[in-house]
């Protein structure tokens, strides 16, 4: 199993806290009846910055992973590189 290190997640939950915000934009703009390219182009940013997300926090669990002192472990390489691909 990959623990995350709490202080890389500092800025991972920051960004998903503005994703969060971005997302409540969407919504408004949708109750708005605002024009369809300004909802889109909210709508990417926000998975823009989720993907971001997502890839730190693989980021940090493969620093983890090279930083255990018996290696990285078969099943963790394996996790790990399953968890890139489901974001990739």
């Amino acid at each position: 199993m990959v623990t995350l290190n709490p202080d890389d997640m500092t800025p991972v939950i920051n960004r998903l806290k503005r994703a969060q915000g971005q997302i409540g934009g969407v919504i408004r703009l949708l109750e708005e009846g605002r024009d369809c390219r300004d909802v889109v182009n909210q709508l990417a940013a926000v998975n823009r910055a989720l993907d971001k997300a997502g890839f730190a926090i693989v980021s940090s669990g493969l620093r983890e992973c090279l930083s255990n002192p018996d290696g990285i472990q078969p099943e963790d390489q394996a996790a790990m590189e399953k968890l890139f691909l489901t974001l990739a």
